[in-house]
């Protein structure tokens, strides 16, 4: 007689919970991974204060990680290398800027974008390379805070417009005055080689270059012209007017009479260590040889940096027939005042001197 074994259905049953409550373990692993991984990746972390954090070029992804996680930027480096693996970006070198918590996406995505952090520094029309070392010493950049190291740059590097100028002493004239940003760390080579493509850019634009013709010391030059903008930028604020001042100064040059400009004889002193923030008469006989009082012609080079409306007016001044002007500065009327002969010059230098006295001026 055959003897059936009878399975136990409790044992069944024991078998079958044990398999499925592996699978849940397992699920339940994953489940806590995948919203560890999701916590450590998508929840915002990082400083309450600026930060900032210097990637260098050639820096490994890892490398970089590394560096976010000790500057206190991201919670963890290997979170940084899944998002790395996940969107296989580029990172991009440079200084990034921290001040809150964000993500770790986020910072990847900005590091990939090459958000790195600038600063603004605005250059006015007709600012001389003076003028440009105090603001970009103002504007915090790091390297640029000593403005002597900018100016011995802008004496030094002259052989870098020496196809335009080659007898300039100095860049004065061709670091074009615009809005530029530039990283933190900007050095003042780099400051230069913006502004003058900045330049040459616009100077290509309006055909300078062309017009100019030759170098050297030649009425067409690129050094006459842009020496000559240099002194109609100084001269007036009033964009309409520049082309009329630059007339005078052109007919007083066909003339050969002494251009006798302010802004020339306080540029000599400006080189010189010299200017005490106002011209006195005994300036205007200090003989500089930027003093248009005593030497006719144009000075030795710009005086300034000037922008697109006197470049243009310099290379085609008004036609007219003045030689003399009194410019806008404290008229009440906000316009200079032109003339063709000496008597006429003289009643507007007294209708001049009238409307700033009756306006409360001296």
């Amino acid at each position: 007689m055959v003897r059936r074994r009878r399975t136990s259905s409790t044992g069944r049953k024991k078998k079958g919970l044990g398999c499925g409550g592996f699978f849940v373990a397992l699920l339940l692993l994953a489940v806590v991974t995948a919203g560890g991984v999701g916590w450590l990746v998508l929840t915002p972390f990082g400083p309450q204060a600026e930060t900032f954090v210097e990637i260098a070029a050639g820096s490994t992804s890892s490398q970089i990680g590394i560096q976010l996680e000790q500057a206190g930027v991201i919670r963890s480096r290997y979170a940084f290398d899944l998002v790395r693996m996940w969107k296989r970006g580029r990172l991009k070198a440079g200084e990034y800027r921290f001040d809150h918590a964000a993500p770790v996406t986020d910072v990847y995505t900005r590091i990939a974008r090459g958000d790195v952090f600038t600063l603004a520094v605005t250059i006015p029309e007709g600012s001389t390379r003076f003028d440009i070392a105090v603001r970009l010493a103002q504007a915090g950049f790091v390297n640029l805070a000593n403005k002597e190291d900018f100016l011995a740059a802008t004496m030094k590097e002259t052989p870098l417009i020496a196809d335009l100028d080659p007898q300039a002493k100095s860049l004065e004239g061709y670091l074009f005055p615009d809005t530029y940003r530039f990283p933190r760390k900007v050095t003042s080579m780099q400051v230069i080689a913006a502004m003058l493509k900045r330049f040459r850019a616009e100077a290509t634009q309006i055909g300078l270059f062309g017009a100019a013709g030759g170098n050297g010391g030649d009425a067409g030059s690129v050094h006459a012209v842009v020496t000559l903008a240099s002194l109609v930028e100084r001269e007036t604020a009033v964009k309409d007017e520049r082309p009329l001042v630059a007339s005078v100064l052109a007919n007083r040059l066909a003339k050969q009479m002494p251009l006798m400009t302010d802004p020339a004889v306080i540029y000599g002193l400006q080189i010189e260590g010299k200017w005490r923030g106002t011209i006195y008469q005994s300036d205007l006989a200090r003989d500089t040889p930027y003093n248009t009082y005593k030497h006719a012609g144009l000075p030795p080079g710009p005086i300034a940096n000037p922008g697109l409306p006197s470049l243009k007016a310099a290379m085609s001044p008004a036609p007219t027939d003045y030689l003399y002007f009194v410019a806008a500065g404290a008229d009440p009327q906000g316009k200079s005042r032109f003339a063709a002969t000496l008597e006429e010059h003289n009643k507007n230098v007294a209708s001049y001197r009238q409307a700033v006295k009756q306006a409360g001026g001296r």
